[in-house]
């Protein structure tokens, strides 16, 4: 799944379902990771429903990434938020997934060659 940027979140506020479906994912999820991750602020609109700010939905995104993608527990994503792998000076992730992919690249063109 492509990961989410700033640019394309163009509203204040996104309904659960809409974040849910941002991730392909259960709304029973995104309330359990809400409980789970202080990160992640409560908010609630004048019916009590809950929203969720830009802000709110790129620290899912992350969340989505290192459960999801990268295969951390619970604990392990949460120490990682917890040491900035969400800040942009912090790319370790990042860059170790960059070259995995262009490993595999030169492999593929190396294959090609022979």
């Amino acid at each position: 799944m492509e990961r989410i940027t700033e640019h394309q979140l163009t509203k204040l506020y996104y309904s659960i379902g809409e974040v849910a479906g941002m991730f392909d994912v259960n709304t029973s999820l995104i309330r359990f990771w809400e409980k789970e991750f202080s990160e992640i602020k409560l908010k609630k609109n004048k019916k009590g429903n809950r929203v969720f700010t830009p802000k709110d939905v790129l620290k899912i995104d992350v969340i989505y990434h290192l459960v999801k993608e990268r295969g951390y527990t619970l604990d392990g994503a949460k120490k990682a938020l917890k040491s900035g792998v969400d800040k942009p000076e912090s790319n370790n992730d990042l860059t170790q997934e960059v070259i995995i992919r262009l490993e595999r690249v030169k492999k593929a063109l190396i294959t090609l060659k022979s």
